[in-house]
């Protein structure tokens, strides 16, 4: 193919002594001698060539400025197919691309950078820009404030810090285009004093004589080093009779101690040191310990109550935790040990503001089936007082162990199951929240009234029965089957479950001896009176029905309504009498 016409040919200087030329070349497909020949030349005088262009990954071309300053410069491209041109005009002054800075060095203080820089042509005026990259991975760009200055001040960093620092330039009087960039330089500032303050708790244990503080510290976000930490100065001091304070210094590696102070009341402070002054002291008040210290005591407007571990669930994530905000606090502090089962146990806090009043705390030590404590205290003048005690499981597992059945009490259709009270204690995964009783016939499923089914693999439906009381240690399973084999099993369940069943009791119902009862008064009872009967027909016969019926024996004359005096009477109008027998008027008239 033809030459395609040279793209993006244009020409500039970096020393005002020679100038070159770029442009961008075409495809043509031909090679060897028919490959394409560049030549550049004056427009106005193109039989004299400037210079013979060559392409590697750029095409260019130079030649020497002399006392020429304006120019039109043509590009010629041409090969046996044809040829192609591009043509530049410019005043040379308006195309300087100056070179690099080099030999970058810097003056730093706490807070300040002062780069200082060379370039070649110390002739050309250049104005020049400092990109400066911050710790957070942001790019400031600062412009020198003085053409033809070799140096500029970056303001408003932070002590002991890294920084990484290039410069570029350009022509001030009629820009073209940036240099390349120097060199890299990376610096830190000079440490300062340190800001903020350091976030400070506490761990009392009562002692004979006094007390054992255990303090922890840490550096918040809004503290700031500003140089290497050195030591920690602890000063603890009486608030009451003012004596004389005492201190301890330690070394930067540490961030707890344990002192002893008395009963009285303590104010403690901690300062972090660097290589130029201490930091702010962070403060806590230590109240003088009462004669019920050793307990857990909670004071309202109220009154006084011993303080009760409420429950909490975990999220997930973390465990969730609220309190009962009180306006009185300036602020609230949550703490709790990641290692619970350990001595130490590392004791970690977080602090929360007035306004806040539920959490979720989450650290990277909680694992599921582990009791966390949590306490909650509230702060007011550096004086913390416990407001409320939590406990709780990132997540809860099924218990280790399952109740043991100590007693079983049968009838022939229904059996009671006694078992000891269920022990826990902060190493079980989880909280105990009842009982699920299974019950089932050896032979076939199970479908007893008020039971639901529970199905599992391999095995027939089992009647489930569910305790939500934890405290109860009995249950009765009614509505079996008299003569009847069935297995049963109690298992303890938490919020994560129960552990499989392995394990059943196996049961036998006694027969209904109601049943016989009832057959023996139906069956028995009848045969055993009529057999008696049969064998005493005479006497029977006699006493029930005699042939001539004798008052005295009668017993159809036992009620009172036939007896006058000691005598029993037979109305005569009760019976129809086959004859009558009159033994005297005077006793006749007295009936």
């Amino acid at each position: 193919e033809p030459p395609d016409t040279p793209k993006d040919f244009s020409c500039q200087t970096r020393d005002m002594k020679r100038i070159t030329c770029t442009w961008k070349e075409g495809e043509t497909y031909l090679y060897g001698q028919n490959l394409p020949q560049y030549t550049l030349s004056e427009t106005s005088s193109q039989k004299t060539a400037l210079c013979k262009g060559s392409c590697s990954k750029q095409c260019s071309c130079s030649w020497d400025i002399g006392q020429q300053w304006i120019w039109n410069v043509t590009v010629t491209v041409e090969n046996p197919l044809g040829k192609k041109t591009a043509t530049d005009v410019f005043d040379v002054n308006h195309r300087m691309y100056p070179t690099a800075p080099f030999q970058v060095w810097e003056d730093c203080t706490d807070t300040e950078i002062t780069l200082h820089w060379n370039y070649e042509n110390n002739e050309i005026e250049l104005f020049c820009q400092t990109e400066v990259l911050q710790p957070d991975g942001k790019v400031e760009l600062h412009n020198s404030s003085v053409a033809g200055s070799k140096r500029v001040t970056v303001r408003g960093l932070q002590p002991y810090t890294e920084y990484t620092a290039r410069v570029r330039c350009g022509a001030a009087k009629y820009f073209w285009r940036w240099s390349e960039w120097s060199q890299p330089l990376t610096t830190r500032t000079k440490e300062g004093t340190p800001s903020g303050k350091l976030d400070m708790w506490r761990e009392i244990k009562p002692v004979l004589g006094g007390r054992n503080v255990t303090l922890f510290w840490k550096q918040t976000p809004s503290f700031q080093a500003n140089g290497k930490i050195i030591s920690y100065e602890v000063i603890w001091e009486k608030i009451e009779d003012g004596s004389k304070p005492e201190s301890i210094s330690l070394s930067s590696v540490y961030n707890s101690t344990r002192i002893f102070i008395d009963n009285h009341s303590y104010r403690i402070s901690i300062t972090a040191k660097n290589n130029v002054n201490f930091s702010l002291p962070s403060v806590l008040i230590i109240s003088r310990a009462t004669n019920n210290s050793r307990k857990i005591v909670f004071c309202s407007f109220l009154g006084t109550e011993e303080l009760k571990e409420g429950q909490v669930n975990g999220t997930g994530d973390g465990v969730f935790i609220s309190w009962e905000p009180r306006s009185i606090y300036d602020s609230y502090i949550v703490d709790w040990c990641n290692f619970p089962r350990l001595q130490p146990c590392d004791l970690q806090w977080k602090r929360f503001g007035p306004n806040t009043s539920s959490a979720v705390i989450s650290s990277a030590a909680f694992v599921p089936g582990v009791r966390y404590k949590f306490s909650i205290y509230g702060s007011v003048a550096n004086r913390a007082s416990l407001l409320e005690k939590k406990i709780g499981y990132l997540k809860e597992l099924p218990p280790h162990l399952d109740p043991i059945v100590r007693k079983v009490d049968l009838t022939y259709n229904s059996v009671t199951l006694y078992w000891d009270s269920y022990f826990t204690n902060e190493s079980e995964p989880g909280f105990l929240r009842g009982y699920h009783v299974y019950v089932s016939p050896i032979q076939g499923n199970c479908n007893l009234k008020g039971s639901k089914k529970h199905i599992l693999s391999d095995e027939p439906e089992l009647c489930k029965y569910t305790i939500e009381n934890p405290e109860e240690k009995k249950y009765t399973v009614k509505h079996l089957m008299p003569n009847t084999k069935y297995k049963l099993v109690v298992k303890a369940f938490t919020g994560g479950g129960e552990t499989p069943i392995l394990n059943f009791r196996y049961i036998d119902t006694p027969s209904n001896s109601n049943m016989l009862y009832f057959v023996f008064l139906l069956v028995i009872v009848p045969t055993l009176v009529a057999a008696i009967c049969h064998w005493k027909m005479e006497w029977v016969k006699e006493c029930c029905c005699p042939v001539i019926p004798s008052p005295n024996k009668s017993k159809v004359l036992s009620f009172k309504e036939f007896k006058i005096d000691s005598e029993k009477v037979l109305k005569i109008n009760d019976c129809l009498p086959d004859m009558l027998a009159m033994d005297s008027n005077a006793e006749a008239q007295k009936l």
